[in-house]
């Protein structure tokens, strides 16, 4: 059987305590293409960096940074 690899969240292996909400090239790598937020197994992140994560994706389509929906 093969061993599968330990995911490690990219926002820990960065030491990154903050997610700005206002840095939308990062947040749109969380978005699938239908502009929902993906889910914590299909991305990496550790379940405390997909909280911050889907605030500041949420605090962003408030401000009319990212889109609700794309089509």
């Amino acid at each position: 059987m093969k061993k599968k690899t330990p995911h490690i969240c990219q926002f820990c292996h960065a030491n990154v305590t903050h997610i700005n909400y206002k840095d939308t090239n990062t947040l749109r790598r969380y978005l699938s293409s239908f502009g929902k937020i993906v889910a914590r197994k299909r991305s990496g992140v550790c379940s405390w960096h997909q909280r911050k994560l889907s605030t500041a994706i949420k605090r962003s389509r408030f401000m009319a940074l990212l889109p609700f929906v794309v089509r």
